[in-house]
């Protein structure tokens, strides 16, 4: 580059007297004249007074919520002369939001005086070597291409993420289509899960690097000791997006350590939007093996991405919800609630299924009745506990069954066991085991419970509501008899 001229005029604002006079002993040679000013209500007069070439924004300690629309304001009337931004790593998400007010430059502090220094140089050099039409078809040659490859960066994303039944596999696929995006060396998604942890959901290392080691844990990220230097960490807790353009601007010797042995010069933490009520998601991480500047193109499109994304693991959210909600109503549908067992509509569902395999393989099949004998009188007796009873009998009774077969609660005090591929006679003796194990069972709050079983085999033509009477009688014959027995059904002639 060759000698600098200090022939430009630069104006520095800072409402921090010690850091204007610090900027003043850093870089004022650099300029024939540099103004020196508190706020942006002084500085936006001589904006318009004088002729200022640079005008150098520090917004080290503001606030932007409540200082954004004024600094925007004040680069909004340079109608595109040049700017320089002075920004932490810690408020970065300044950048992309006062580029929406015009074009700028920037430089992530707390920087050295030479970095500062080379920064202002570079800005003046452009004031002073307006780029030619070679120059201009270049840039605008590379700006095509970014565009292109941020395109398609966000298609294969939409591509990945169309495929919501995996979470999991999307998480990881989400990563590895970030890996895409150039210079990036390792890619990261961080999700918020219930009671507000967060955690690690997927990486994609090029570089080796492992967040879990790095960062001493995978959930529970809140509580990381690199909470408040690590960028993903702190773009999921303060939801918005932080950007560490040299590892040991973190002020963290740890961490610029292993950033540097994986070869990482930049690392950029971008909030994941799409929740509920407009929630922050999570945060997703990027690390570069370069330091670059980026444009303002590029931060829509990390922004974008990281709402499509934020919307993707919404969509998955809701999906296992849903999931979850319709596993419970078929099960509600389905199950007793009292016992757990299989409930009266399932049971026909699966009596019918079953008599139907029969048929059509030629194989036995048996059904048992077991009844509590004496409800009503038990019922009165311990109220509640005769409930409590009957659970305590569903669970003995299923203990003794084998894997095919089916307990199905049939009526108040009543059960039906399915045995597939099972004879009358079998029956008779899975029956007995069922008697013998209720007999056995402690009914906690209640006396001993004895139960009296009906066994029938389907005939060969016969309907589920024939085959269902002749287990009645059956169960009714053993009950008329005294109960705590078995009766086997008659055949069918």
């Amino acid at each position: 580059m060759a000698e600098l001229r200090p022939k430009n005029v630069a104006m520095f604002v800072h409402p921090d007297g010690e850091r204007r006079a610090e900027f003043q002993r850093e870089c004022g040679e650099l300029f024939e004249r540099l103004y020196l000013c508190a706020d942006t209500g002084e500085a936006a007069p001589e904006l318009v007074r004088r002729r200022i070439d640079l005008l150098v924004l520090d917004v080290w300690q503001l606030e932007r919520e409540v200082d954004l629309a004024g600094v925007g304001e004040l680069l909004r009337s340079r109608a595109g002369a040049p700017t320089l931004l002075l920004c932490p790593f810690t408020g970065s998400a300044w950048i992309p939001e006062l580029m929406a007010y015009g074009p700028l430059q920037y430089l992530i502090t707390p920087a050295c005086a030479s970095e500062l220094q080379q920064c202002v140089r570079q800005a003046l050099h452009q004031i002073d070597h307006a780029p030619g039409p070679e120059l201009l078809q270049f840039q605008l040659q590379a700006k095509e291409k970014e565009l292109r490859e941020l395109l398609a960066i966000q298609r294969g994303l939409q591509r990945v993420l169309a495929d919501a039944d995996d979470p999991d596999r999307v998480a990881e696929q989400v990563c590895l289509a970030l890996c895409a995006f150039p210079g990036v060396r390792h890619s990261a998604l961080f999700q918020i899960k219930a009671r507000g942890d967060l955690q690690l959901l997927a990486q994609e290392s090029r570089n080796h690097l492992d967040l879990r080691r790095l960062l001493q844990r995978d959930d529970r990220l809140f509580q990381s000791p690199l909470r408040d230097v690590f960028p993903p960490l702190l773009a999921a807790a303060g939801g918005a997006l932080v950007l560490l353009d040299a590892p040991e601007k973190s002020g963290h010797p740890e961490l610029a350590v292993s950033l540097y042995d994986r070869d990482v010069q930049m690392v950029l933490g971008v909030p994941l939007g799409g929740g509920e009520a407009g929630a922050i998601q999570g945060a997703l991480g990027l690390m570069f093996d370069r330091r670059m500047p980026f444009s303002r193109e590029q931060f829509n499109c990390f922004a974008s991405l990281a709402q499509l994304i934020g919307f993707g693991l919404a969509m998955g959210e809701l999906k296992r919800r849903n999931d979850e909600l319709r596993g419970q109503l078929d099960n509600a549908n389905t199950t007793d609630a009292l016992t757990g067992t299989a409930n009266r509509r399932q049971g026909e569902y699966w009596l019918g299924r079953e008599i139907g395999r029969a048929r059509r393989y030629g194989v036995p099949l048996a059904l048992l009745s077991v009844g509590v004998d004496r409800f009503a009188e038990l019922g009165e007796r311990h109220g509640a506990g005769a409930a409590l009873a009957l659970k305590t009998l569903a669970a003995a009774a299923q203990a003794t069954l084998r894997g095919s077969d089916e307990l199905v609660r049939m009526g108040e005090d009543s059960f039906l066991i399915i045995a597939p591929h099972t004879t009358a006679i079998d029956a008779v003796r899975i029956g007995e085991k069922v008697r013998a194990a209720v007999m056995a069972a402690d009914f906690a709050g209640c006396e001993r419970v004895s139960i009296s079983v009906g066994v029938a085999e389907l005939g060969g033509e016969e309907s589920a509501e024939g085959l269902l009477r002749r287990l009645g009688a059956a169960l009714c014959l053993a009950q008329r008899g005294g109960g705590n027995c078995i009766e086997q059904a008659l055949a069918l002639v």
